[in-house]
């Protein structure tokens, strides 16, 4: 219950930050998609930045997961295609709806009820790929 509590806390702070930063904002995603603004992209470089940063101190430090198992993160697979491709989908999902996956729960916090339509369609999504993942190339 203790780590149900400390994840949940992250999420909210995760939320605020997201929120704060006009992360969720369809206008921001808007202006990213039309390069007319360089906020979006700041915050994508920072997000990239903290990640190699927190990849590194886990490397370096060799911390363990929630069970107690050391960290293990795999090279990618060679080959480009699948990850054009995937990248394609998402980012055309990502500029017909005007959000990223991330903050759906975020904008249904705050009270964007439309987006419902969005997180309908991120399960359906995700239901597909779970029934179509052994016919795909991985």
């Amino acid at each position: 219950m203790k780590n149900i509590i400390k994840y949940l806390l992250v999420g909210f702070v995760f939320g605020i930050v997201l929120t704060k930063s006009e992360a969720v904002s369809w206008y921001r995603i808007y202006e990213m998609f039309q390069f007319q603004s360089f906020h979006m992209y700041g915050i994508i470089t920072v997000a990239i930045l903290t990640g190699i940063i927190g990849i590194q101190i886990m490397k370096r430090n060799n911390i363990k997961d929630i069970k107690g198992e050391s960290i293990e993160i795999p090279d990618k697979e060679k080959g480009s295609a699948r990850y054009w491709i995937g990248g394609l989908f998402f980012g055309l999902g990502w500029a017909l709806v005007g959000s990223c996956p991330g903050p759906i729960f975020i904008l249904l916090g705050a009270g964007f009820w439309t987006v419902l339509i969005v997180l309908f369609g991120a399960l359906l999504g995700t239901y597909l790929y779970g029934l179509l993942k052994n016919k795909l190339p991985h």
